[in-house]
């Protein structure tokens, strides 16, 4: 194979994402297999073995299928483990495959959009990593090699892995909607072992998501899954996206638990075992979230939104657990340190059935924010980033605010917080504002707008 121009929009910072037959194809994936199988044999200094797995969109099973061509025709050991949700991948990295792995998935993308997410020696693949794979693709610069390839069953033994931290308390009614993504068959495996009543609706994998979206944090997409709440009077319900990683949960009220609220939950459990460990949560959670794993003898630490980036700084400073208002929940404690939604399913049970509390207790005992849901808004790709900058700037100069830069700016004043970021996977501005009173959130969200007319930004509906 000589060397291929990747779409430039598919090399995203967390992994690799685009719209099949438009930006990516199978001869894409053949050519990135290549060479991130040439990278890992460069890096390891032999013929490495890597885990291929793939999630359940249609367009899956020939991506796969050139992924795995391209790593055997630079010398991979390649161990096909099938349809699953990108932790099974990740676990079978851990108790498998240690050399690397490839996960064929376009996570809680729309049904024609596909990618890769991958790990090597342990450690995420992204950032700098993909783009240098993008020019060695481009390069040509690949090495040649006869490898071999394998299958193996993994979902028993992710399943168990995962059910080996339930616990069994008071019996629980739980209702869980998968989305039809790739968690489907491993949750009705867990469900079948776990104490309690459950409930499952679009639990079959179907790539074509027909019931909704397959995106948690996104409060409409829930709806079935409140309603099923209600309609079976369940103490909770439990949803993933489209390859599992991500969680969203309601309480028994119908009620949505945000990615910092679930992490409160968890966290506060894990340091009344062992307190004085940092708890790490990106810059757009909740200041009560901070304020929370501080009270409960933790210390909070704030950090860069994206799993890969989240997952990085866990390892470095030995947290726990993390998460992100998106969904993702990584547990270091008693497991690997990745995001895995059916695990953090399980532990939340586990809290749950070992308690007189109720998660609608639990969550009615949080101090009560007025806050915005993330907004984001589109800006085009070359000027994203520079808005960020001209914001800073100008704040830079002003006094009686406090500004976290790590990523993007999010902005303390005496009224509460406001965030401007720039994603690192969409020609998009996010924002998010935060205030103890309903006049507190209309002052930040003016401040934010300031700003953004003052970088000449078109205002998204939401801070009109």
């Amino acid at each position: 194979m000589n060397q291929r121009n990747l779409h430039p929009s598919i090399l995203r910072e967390y992994d690799i994402r685009g719209i099949v037959d438009k930006t990516l194809n199978a001869a894409d994936f053949e050519a990135i297999g290549r060479g991130f199988a040439s990278e890992a044999r460069e890096r390891m200094g032999k013929v490495p073995t890597i885990c291929v797995g793939r999630d359940g969109r249609l367009s899956s099973p020939e991506l796969e299928a050139a992924v795995v061509k391209g790593l055997m025709a630079a010398g991979a050991d390649v161990v096909r483990i099938g349809l699953g949700p990108t932790p099974m991948l990740y676990y079978a990295t851990h108790e498998i495959v240690s050399d690397a792995g490839v996960m064929v998935t376009g996570s809680h993308n729309p049904a024609d959009q596909n990618g890769l997410k991958m790990v090597m020696q342990g450690n995420s693949f992204f950032g700098a990593d993909i783009q240098a794979l993008g020019r060695r693709v481009a390069e040509g610069k690949f090495l040649s090699g006869t490898g071999t390839v394998r299958d193996e069953v993994v979902l028993d033994r992710y399943v168990a892995r995962v059910l080996a931290d339930a616990r069994r308390g008071k019996k629980l009614s739980v209702a869980w909607d998968p989305g039809n993504g790739a968690a489907g068959e491993a949750l009705r495996l867990v469900v079948e072992k776990l104490p309690g009543r459950h409930v499952v609706i679009n639990g079959e994998i179907d790539g074509t998501f027909p019931a909704h979206h397959p995106d948690p944090t996104v409060e409409e997409n829930l709806e079935q899954l409140k309603e099923l709440v209600a309609k079976e009077k369940c103490d909770l319900g439990i949803a993933f996206d489209g390859d599992g990683d991500r969680i969203g949960v309601v309480d028994s009220k119908g009620r949505v638990l945000w990615g910092d609220q679930i992490l409160v939950v968890l966290a506060r459990e894990i340091l009344s075992r062992r307190p004085g460990l940092p708890i790490v949560a990106d810059v757009k959670a909740s200041r009560v979230l901070f304020d929370e794993v501080a009270r409960a003898g933790g210390k909070p630490v704030m950090w860069k939104t994206g799993h890969s980036l989240i997952k990085t700084k866990m390892k470095e400073i030995n947290a726990p657990i993390a998460g992100e208002m998106s969904g993702h929940i990584f547990f270091a404690d008693g497991y690997y340190g990745y995001d895995d939604a059916l695990y953090a399913g399980v532990r939340l049970l586990a809290i749950l059935e070992m308690t007189k509390e109720t998660l609608t207790e639990m969550r009615d005992g949080l101090p009560q924010m007025f806050n915005t849901p993330e907004i984001r808004f589109d800006c085009a790709e070359e000027r994203k980033f520079k808005v960020v900058e001209e914001v800073k700037a100008r704040l830079s100069k002003k006094s009686g605010i406090k500004v976290h830069d790590i990523d993007g700016v999010r902005v303390d004043t005496p009224d509460g917080w406001w965030l401007l970021r720039a994603s690192n996977t969409q020609a998009v501005l996010v924002a998010r504002c935060e205030s103890e009173t309903k006049d507190g959130l209309a002052r930040s969200v003016a401040a934010l707008a300031e700003e953004l007319r003052a970088s000449g930004v078109a205002l998204p509906a939401e801070l009109v």
